[in-house]
């Protein structure tokens, strides 16, 4: 094999990847899209969602900044040789990751130093498997931190919330599903995708569910008794009014794949490895002797290019126009209290972003700046240094909030933090020190990274690099950095709502349907 085209090839891969949705992903946006009534939050969460996309495939930049564990899944002839292909594929990785095409998101689990390259103990995942077809299968899967946190696994029988007892039979393995989507409500940048294995052990169930993620979204499960529960679930799972982002609306599952393996009579498990809406999967098949791509993967059908339609352009001036409020940083309790839940608000001057390291540092020492009416952002974003030093920001979407519940509170008390902006929520802690602090929370949009990298207009420093860049404080002026209030400071959290309102939908669901 000519390690260097094969390298080369495995390099286009993870570009492409990174920065474009394969077609049968737009083509299940788009069809959400057309599901909600205009001048939503979910139809204005959509359509900042398939802006990201665009300026994502015109910019060859990442759709999301968090690009997530790369998860190789290659078929190689007999006699190729593996190891030297994983060489080629670490060098790959290192060179995107060098780019800005990747994050820098390997993290030694002891120490917390990033490795700066993606490269380390276990990262990335490439697993190989023979075959007798005289070409290489390569496929690659970027599945981000905060979706990969709403994996789920069940053991049966149990008792779920709002379903009661799933008992191990079809019907049990139902209510599992159904209520992997309801525990996910916004916190996995929702509406989603979700691959589910059924039986195995408690790892290869969970690798069976994510081997379901390479299927395309729209084929036919060969399995009838799973095509029936696979459009069960896509018929009713978004009864269940979670939404885009959790705001709320028509869609919140785009997709659904399910696989079945043995079990030994002890175990019966059921799996959900669960998916954003920036469904990052690709594939190539390649020539074994020269390294170069024969054919792309998941290009069958028709492309939606989400170039602006007259809708979308009315959505855009609803989120910037009449009735959006404007917040200039630093920014008091007045104006804090007077926001409420729904309200639309567009960030002006500094904010500092702030992740698990920050928090956890911030809640033992000094601020290094000074936050006292100031905005903390949940963001691990992908930076790159210009010849002259300058860094800039390349991708900057939210990073899931509720990592962050066991500090956000104290620390916004601490440091006379005023506003904190993420993805998913937070609970009740942290509701409880907004109403006694004065504060309040926003909701972005989850994998809009170029959206927002849009609306930042400078980095003017950065501080606590030592914990690595996406975890470093960075400070960065923006301009009409949109988000939505979801947690006020009387109280009141559109998560709450949201989740109490669809429990209640799913029990719509308790009675038997598979016998």
């Amino acid at each position: 094999m000519n390690l260097e085209k094969f390298q080369e090839s495995m390099y286009q891969l993870i570009v492409e990847t990174s920065t474009r949705l394969p077609k049968d992903v737009r083509r299940a946006i788009q069809a959400a899209k057309a599901r909600e009534s205009a001048g939503t939050r979910a139809a204005m969460s959509l359509a900042t969602i398939t802006n990201n996309i665009k300026m994502a495939d015109d910019q060859v930049s990442p759709i999301c900044q968090d690009t997530g564990l790369p998860t190789f899944k290659i078929k190689t002839p007999v006699g190729a040789n593996q190891i030297v292909m994983k060489k080629a594929i670490y060098a790959a990785i290192t060179q995107a990751t060098k780019d800005g095409k990747l994050r820098p998101n390997s993290v030694d689990s002891l120490t917390g130093e990033n490795s700066g390259d993606n490269l380390g103990g276990g990262t990335p995942v490439i697993k190989f498997e023979q075959w007798e077809n005289d070409y290489i299968d390569a496929r690659l899967i970027l599945k981000g931190g905060g979706c990969e946190n709403k994996n789920i696994q069940y053991s049966l029988p149990c008792e779920l919330d709002g379903l009661g007892r799933a008992g191990r039979d079809l019907d049990g393995i139902r209510k599992c599903i159904l209520h992997s989507v309801y525990q996910a409500q916004g916190q996995g940048c929702s509406a989603g995708f979700i691959g589910v294995g059924i039986g195995g052990d408690r790892s290869s169930g969970y690798d069976l569910a994510k081997e379901q993620l390479f299927r395309s979204v729209e084929d036919v499960n060969q399995n009838e008794e799973l095509r029936k529960l696979e459009e069960y679930i896509m018929d009713n799972a978004n009864e269940l009014g979670i939404g885009t982002m959790g705001f709320g609306g028509e869609t919140t599952l785009l997709g659904c794949k399910v696989g079945v393996m043995n079990r030994i009579p002890a175990s019966f498990f059921v799996s959900v490895a669960y998916n954003c809406w920036a469904f990052r999967r690709l594939g190539v098949s390649l020539n074994p002797e020269s390294g170069e791509i024969l054919d792309w993967m998941y290009t069958e059908g028709e492309n939606i290019d989400f170039a602006q339609t007259e809708a979308e352009k009315e959505t855009a001036a609803a989120s910037s126009g009449e009735g959006v409020i404007q917040l200039q940083a630093p920014i008091t309790e007045e104006q804090v209290r007077s926001l409420k839940v729904g309200d639309v608000v567009q960030i002006n001057g500094m904010m500092y972003t702030g992740r698990d390291a920050i928090h956890k540092y911030l809640s033992d020492h000094d601020a290094p700046v000074d936050l006292n009416g100031q905005v903390i952002y949940h963001c691990g974003p992908v930076m790159l240094k210009d010849e002259e030093g300058q860094w800039h920001v390349k991708a900057a979407g939210p990073t899931t909030s509720i990592r962050e519940e066991p500090y956000q509170g104290d620390i916004m008390k601490k440091f006379g933090i005023r506003v904190v902006m993420g993805k998913g929520g937070m609970g009740p802690k942290t509701l409880a020190a907004l109403e006694e602090h004065g504060g309040v929370y926003l909701n972005a949009i989850g994998g809009a990274a170029q959206y927002y990298a849009d609306c930042i207009k400078s980095v003017e420093g950065v501080d606590l690099m030592q914990f690595g860049i996406p975890e470093a404080m960075w400070h960065l002026r923006v301009e009409g950095f949109t988000a939505v209030v979801t947690m006020d400071s009387h109280g009141n959290s559109l998560h709450a709502d949201v989740d109490k309102n669809s429990l209640e939908k799913l029990a719509q669901f308790k009675e038997p349907v598979f016998k």
